[in-house]
């Protein structure tokens, strides 16, 4: 992976895969562990039919992509070279990231770090099943991207796309910000107080509306001058429209819950996912791109429609934040509790939907697995970007301290 040539014929490689015709990647896009609602590609391909029929593509309730999704592929075929270059893209975009945070050009390490994002299975099957998720994912790493090269306009408007095409992603407004006031280079190690600019927080987040407030227009308009595709859009991750079962959490609760008390929860779930943002952006204040990358390992764990793109893209990210290895304390547990419920996870599909001889139970406890991975990994990444600032210690000091709050 030290070769100049490896990412290159890495992506030389996934561009070819798009070229492949094999029977099971039209089998891929009905995957529920692969597509939701909200990216699936049957759904998107229906709404550009009744779009280009002059019909509204969200009267029926079934598509919930943004608009801006409609006017891109009215645009452009979607084939799947779309995708592949997608991943290319935030490949790419990774790898800039890491330049960024090591304040250098090249590395040997790049290679790695690129194919951390190319060959992770959970951003490669999703991305060949065409699912939209794959467009949302390097759209957050080009917002990174761009916040950690300290260019704000593009990062904002980035910012705008990505929480415009999927909502909750609106969870990486705050650490954004701090990073454009801020270095990206690591500061754990040395943890000190937020000696960003507030008035320059306060301008870029200005900023920011304007950018948001545009995309908001420019999308009505594509819409057909109908402001209802935000109830189909946005709406489905706040009020969870479709059940259709996915490797998330939110799926089974609400299929079991009494329709009385469905508002009460769904203001809960909602409230759940947002109230780690002040915490993570406080405590990680001196490391605004380790704060973000916490917060996407929340939204890969607790996100309504999850895929396996959401956890793959917070996996992914390690390879940016080297120095927090040595301090993980169950990484291999972590890592065995993945290839668990990615053994589970279709097995148990499988024999409910397809053989008949499950039941929902079996899917929603293979997601609880997935689950749990998913915690155990953000348990340890945010102890490791604690424990890195006391440091190694002397022999004689070792085992002598223990982190109890911080």
């Amino acid at each position: 992976m030290e070769s100049p040539l490896f990412l290159p014929t890495l992506a030389a490689c996934r561009l070819l895969l798009a070229w492949v015709q094999l029977p099971v990647l039209d089998g891929l896009q009905l995957d529920h562990q692969l597509t939701s609602p909200l990216t699936s590609y049957f759904r998107l391909k229906e709404g550009l039919w009744l779009y280009h029929h002059g019909v509204d593509p969200y009267l029926g309730g079934v598509l919930k992509h943004s608009p801006l999704f409609l006017s891109l592929f009215s645009t452009v075929s979607p084939g799947r070279v779309a995708w592949a270059l997608s991943d290319i893209v935030g490949a790419w975009a990774l790898v800039r990231i890491w330049h960024s945070r090591q304040q250098l050009g090249q590395s040997r390490r790049d290679g790695l770090v690129g194919a951390a994002y190319l060959l992770n299975p959970y951003i490669l099957l999703p991305s060949l099943a065409s699912s939209t998720s794959t467009f949302e994912n390097a759209v957050v790493l080009l917002t990174l991207m761009f916040a950690a090269e300290g260019r704000p306009s593009p990062a904002l408007l980035a910012l705008a796309l990505s929480i415009h095409l999927s909502l909750s992603t609106s969870l990486l407004l705050v650490p954004v910000l701090m990073l454009l006031v801020t270095s990206p280079t690591s500061r754990l190690a040395s943890p000190r107080p937020f000696g960003g600019s507030y008035w320059m927080v306060f301008k870029y987040a200005s900023e920011f509306v304007v950018y948001w407030s545009v995309l908001v227009c420019a999308a009505s308009i594509m819409a057909g001058g109908v402001w209802n595709w935000m109830h189909e859009s946005w709406g489905a991750s706040l009020i969870l429209p479709d059940l259709t079962p996915n490797p998330g959490l939110w799926w089974y609760f609400f299929t079991e819950m009494f329709d009385h008390f469905r508002p009460f929860f769904l203001m809960v779930f909602s409230t759940h996912l947002a109230i780690y943002i002040m915490p993570v952006c406080i405590k990680f204040q001196h490391d605004a791109l380790y704060a973000a990358f916490l917060l996407l390992g929340i939204l890969g764990t607790f996100k309504p429609y999850l895929t396996l793109a959401d956890p793959g893209l917070f996996l992914s990210m390690f390879a940016v934040f080297p120095e927090i290895y040595p301090y993980l304390r169950h990484a291999v547990v972590t890592a065995l509790l993945h290839a668990h419920a990615s053994l589970l996870l279709p097995l148990f599909h499988a024999l409910w939907v397809i053989e008949g001889r499950g039941n929902a139970n079996f899917y929603y406890a293979a997601s609880l697995v997935m689950g749990v991975a998913g915690g155990a990994g953000i348990v340890d990444a945010c102890f490791a970007g604690m424990r890195i600032a006391i440091g190694n210690g002397s022999e004689a000091e070792r085992g002598k301290w223990e982190v109890v709050q911080q």
